[in-house]
């Protein structure tokens, strides 16, 4: 935390990070493995996410720069096409982008943490450990910046040290590594052009999201136009590496179909590389990773709903913070949206749910900067995207082939995900008495 007030470039790099690494990079190769077990395209799945990502990353980093303030797609889809196209953004965001993986991360903190100590336990005990952890980092980050952020960079620092000690841990012990071939074989080709593949896709791209953290921060970072595109870059490079590395060392430790459908393959790859009670321990570090994601989505979530209520008078009450401008009503709102979720909703189903819409939600975004180039050729742009038109197009081929499949294979989150969208309109012209900055 700088003098001023601000966060500094190591602060938002943790957000992003933290964001990434969590839920999906200790879950969903589970789901992944029910219709694929060939070992390149899994790692595929993961590189192409990855790559995704940076591209997602770097057409962010200028829209970022162009209009430095909190809220994200909120802000830009504001901006660029109309101000009912940003009210929407920001609902998905409220109601879906945030609660729902914060859920997530909080219900997989708990089926870790209490199967490693306690083993089989009650669906009651583990959504009590997780509604917990909830309240106590809502507590937390409604304090003021220098708790917010310190506490971020710890939990950040304590989960890539985790990962990286598994990894090698792993590649140390394991005699006897799993017959996987991650070098392309016959038959390869046919799965990664496949409509299952684009909708593992769908996992994946969950797991990844986060990259876009640091833009709901935007107005809370030190020199947003020259910090933002960097840390947007440097944060995805990172977890990527980190992904591809964690997926091997799961595939070279565990039997895929020991994996198979499993939420904890964490777990599962640290029992069978280091026996039971060493797995356990692993277990539980891998669980606390857990807490920093909960954290980041905590501490950046409720930003956008903060810009909502500046913006739409008849929801004032949503933009009001403290006096270290921490806004607390929005947070605990999303807190409290997140703990419905963990009440009332089944895992899997909150995963590929909330993952199809964010997916959206960026995608509209990205297609923006085409548009507000075209549009508004005029705007100083103190950083312009790297490779332009290359990384915008893409991100837009990669997520528009995952919807589109995940939509036609998946098709009831799918349209659940467009009535969520829907009624976000009609919620914007039943309070759209509003002045946009």
């Amino acid at each position: 935390m700088s003098s001023n007030g601000k966060f500094r470039y190591t602060t938002i790099t943790a957000v992003i990070v933290a964001n990434m690494i969590g839920t999906g990079v200790f879950t969903s190769l589970g789901f992944q493995l029910v219709d694929i077990r060939s070992g390149f395209a899994l790692l595929l799945l993961w590189a192409v996410g990855g790559l995704a990502a940076l591209c997602g990353a770097i057409s962010y980093a200028e829209l970022g720069a162009t209009y430095p303030r909190s809220g994200g797609e909120y802000n830009f889809l504001t901006r660029i096409y109309h101000p009912a196209a940003g009210f929407v953004s920001g609902w998905i965001s409220a109601a879906v982008g945030f609660a729902a993986p914060t859920a997530l991360a909080a219900m997989t903190f708990a089926a870790y943490f209490t199967t490693s100590l306690f083993g089989d336990v009650s669906a009651t005990v583990e959504r009590l450990f997780a509604i917990v952890l909830l309240v106590v980092l809502a507590a937390v980050h409604g304090t003021n910046h220098r708790y917010s952020g310190g506490t971020q960079v710890i939990f950040t620092a304590l989960k890539i040290v985790v990962i990286l000690v598994f990894i090698f841990a792993t590649l140390l012990v394991v005699d006897s590594p799993q017959p996987v071939v991650f070098s392309p074989i016959e038959g390869d080709l046919s799965v990664v052009t496949s409509g299952t593949f684009a909708v593992a896709l769908t996992y994946v791209n969950f797991a990844y999201s986060g990259w876009n953290a640091a833009t709901y921060l935007s107005s809370e970072i030190e020199n947003p136009q020259r910090t933002l595109p960097w840390v947007l870059i440097t944060g995805t490079s990172i977890v990527t590496l980190l992904y591809l590395a964690l997926n091997f060392s799961f595939l070279y430790t565990a039997p895929m179909d020991a994996m198979v459908g499993e939420v904890e393959v964490g777990a599962i790859a640290a029992q069978a590389a280091f026996g039971e009670v060493a797995g356990g321990v692993f277990g539980v570090a891998l669980a606390l990773l857990l807490i920093s994601t909960v954290s980041a989505m905590t501490m950046a979530g409720p930003r956008v709903i903060q810009v909502i209520g500046e913006d739409f008078p008849r929801l004032r009450s949503l933009g009001k913070v403290n006096a270290d401008g921490i806004p607390t009503t929005a947070i605990y709102l999303q807190s409290s949206i997140a703990v419905l979720f963990i009440l009332s909703s089944t895992f899997e189903s909150i995963l590929v749910f909330a993952g199809f819409t964010m997916a959206l939600n960026t995608f509209v975004t990205v297609l923006g900067l085409f548009y507000t180039r075209w549009k508004n050729p005029e705007l100083e742009r103190p950083y312009k995207t790297f490779l332009y038109p290359l990384p915008p197009i893409i991100f837009l081929a990669l997520t528009g082939w995952t919807l589109s499949f995940t939509l036609i294979m998946r098709p009831v989150e799918g349209l659940f995900s467009l009535g969520v969208i829907a009624s976000g309109l009609v919620f914007y012209f039943l309070t759209s008495q509003k002045s946009v900055s």
